[in-house]
């Protein structure tokens, strides 16, 4: 088998997104701490994701896809979960790591991510590629979900 060039590319995008969460958690953890509210850091996170992701957009050249309001009517709703799962997210990690710690925090939330990609994908949910879960994949998960308890650092 031929590892492609796009394979590479988003195997290190990807990496590069991992490697970045634990930061962003700790940084609006840390922004959390003094401010002395972790809702006012997700305000401040939300509002430069906002501004930076609309940058990105405008120097993308994909603005007018945003604009066009007819795209709006025909997403089905639940598409629009994804922000309020975004603050959830950031909001949780706020509060979360400075009392048990980043690398708690981000193990907790790993073991939740495999078991929700697994369902995602095992069921196609939400339009995604639909992969079965097979004896061969479970047992790598619970080897995974293993390594993230091991990896934990008491509390």
């Amino acid at each position: 088998m031929t590892i492609s060039n796009f394979l590479i590319g988003t195997t290190l995008l990807m990496l590069a997104a991992g490697f970045g969460i634990p930061m962003m958690a700790n940084l609006n953890a840390g922004l959390g701490v003094r401010l002395s509210n972790p809702l006012a850091a997700v305000v401040v996170l939300t509002g430069v994701t906002f501004l930076t992701s609309s940058l990105v957009l405008l120097a993308s050249g994909g603005i007018g896809d945003l604009l066009v309001i007819g795209h709006f009517k025909t997403i089905p709703t639940v598409y629009f979960l994804g922000g309020v799962l975004f603050v959830f997210y950031i909001t949780s990690i706020t509060w979360a790591a400075p009392r048990i710690g980043v690398g708690n925090a981000i193990f907790i939330i790993l073991l939740g991510q495999l078991l929700s990609a697994t369902t995602i994908d095992h069921f196609g949910l939400f339009g995604a590629i639909k992969s079965t879960i097979t004896p061969k994949r479970a047992l790598g998960l619970l080897v995974m979900a293993i390594g993230l308890y091991l990896a934990q650092k008491e509390v």
